[in-house]
């Protein structure tokens, strides 16, 4: 059966295409910086928001149309198999990730939804045979369920630590057999409502012994994917202990783990913690932890996670900014956690959305590339720090000084003056290379 008759496989067909179902500046074999956007960007297409979600919210039920909305149990979640590689064929998608409830159904007990996991992995197995996309990455869900009320594996109740492990456990050895390049960990539900009924300490403590089992049961099966955290601020839990980067790599840190760990870092999780995306990406990039990126954004307006398709422009640039000085994303990608609108709600809208988002990171991606060949926000920043160069600025850098010593040195100084930071210059240079990057990308296809 067909899903998406309709809709035959997305081409390129550049910035000058009126078709509204074709790619404008994503043009996977197109060489930038001696790689083609394929390899660099390496999108990925989040399962659970594309075939899973129905388009509710706690106001409304589901809204969304869907050629599998009759089916149920088992037979539902092997028709989403049949759709999903009808639909990462014709979006051309390299990669895609989903939670294990995102796939198959819970059963009655830890077995019976293992062994429908078993079915619809198999299942997925067989269509990669002949597939290219692959599997980015794979993770647990264990924030839905009831049992999650107080945590994973930061649970008052050792039982379901027990269980979460468990989860985890069929996780990763799923990771195994479908050649999963990450694994994610997110905590939804690993933080607190309030302190007055949470030790802190017995909580952050397990958390760390479940990620060092992680770690030890990755290396007893030869799962040699890259670990994730995803941090997030809040939402559902009124405060998580994964709040920001900083704050889990100090856990990381904290707990000798630094070494198994990367960090999954979204845009809308970074404005919930009231950061910008290039924020996030920046700490992570210059702490040699940037891993992979849920691409999507949010709106400044509303204070919880609206996953919504990128499009700001001016966001993407500054993302792939970070992604190309970090050398790019290695095992990682650019996974599409966003979801369409709740009015949006017929199948050739996934479409539509997931266009707009893999073309806005090539835009992105063109006109960081050369910003960086041009030594723009290079240049400013050489200059900005070059008192550390040479002189007592020299000696700071090189810890070749003391308090003693710039006392005396400060004690000379006649007058301290400082350069401007040039924010709006630098600011309005970014805006230039973007409107040339769109205005030549119509002139090379018109």
């Amino acid at each position: 059966m067909a899903y998406f008759a309709n809709v035959d496989q997305i081409q390129y067909e550049g910035a000058t295409s009126k078709s509204p179902i074709a790619f404008k500046y994503y043009n996977p074999q197109e060489i930038i910086g001696g790689k083609t956007m394929e390899e660099i960007l390496r999108f990925s297409v989040a399962y659970w928001h594309t075939f899973t979600a129905d388009g509710s919210d706690p106001f409304g039920v589901g809204t969304t149309i869907r050629p599998w909305n009759h089916l149920t149990g088992m037979d539902l979640a092997k028709a989403r198999v049949e759709a999903a590689f009808e639909f990462f064929e014709k979006i051309n998608s390299p990669f895609f990730c989903f939670h294990d409830v995102d796939i198959a159904p819970e059963g009655r007990t830890l077995k019976e939804t293992n062994e429908n996991l078993d079915v619809i992995v198999n299942m997925l197995k067989e269509y990669m045979k002949t597939s290219k996309t692959k599997l980015l990455w794979n993770t647990a869900n264990m924030f839905t369920h009831p049992r999650f009320t107080h945590g994973a594996a930061t649970s008052c109740n050792a039982d379901v630590f027990a269980y979460s492990a468990a989860k985890v456990k069929k996780g990763l050895e799923v990771a195994q057999e479908l050649g999963a390049e990450n694994y994610v960990f997110w905590g939804g539900r690993e933080g607190y409502e309030t302190l007055l009924n949470t030790d802190m300490r017995l909580e952050q403590d397990n958390l760390a012994r479940f990620f060092h089992m992680a770690v030890d049961y990755a290396k007893e099966i030869g799962f040699d994917g890259q670990f994730l955290i995803e941090p997030k601020p809040k939402e559902p839990t009124k405060h998580q202990y994964d709040f920001d980067v900083a704050t889990s790599l100090a856990f990381l840190q904290k707990y000798d783990l630094q070494d198994y760990f990367k960090f999954n870092i979204e845009a809308n999780h970074a404005t919930l913690a009231g950061h910008t995306f290039e924020h996030e990406l920046r700490v992570a990039r210059i702490n040699g932890m940037l891993g992979s990126v849920d691409a999507n954004q949010g709106d400044p307006l509303l204070g919880w996670d609206t996953d919504e398709f990128p499009t700001d422009l001016y966001s993407t640039t500054l993302a792939m900014y970070e992604i190309l000085k970090n050398g790019g994303l290695g095992k990682g990608g650019l996974n599409f956690d966003a979801k369409v609108r709740r009015g949006s709600f017929v199948p050739d809208d996934l479409f539509h959305a997931h266009i707009a988002g893999m073309d806005s990171f090539a835009i992105g991606l063109k006109v960081a590339n050369q910003l960086i060949a041009d030594k723009v926000l290079d240049d400013f920043i050489s200059d900005r720090y070059s008192s550390y160069t040479y002189g007592i600025g020299l000696e700071i850098v090189e810890g070749k000084t003391n308090f003693r010593q710039l006392e005396e040195y400060a004690l000379n100084l006649s007058e301290l003056k400082n350069q401007s930071g040039r924010t709006e210059r630098i600011k309005a240079l970014i805006n230039q290379y973007l409107l040339e990057t769109l205005s030549l990308s119509k002139k090379i296809n018109a």
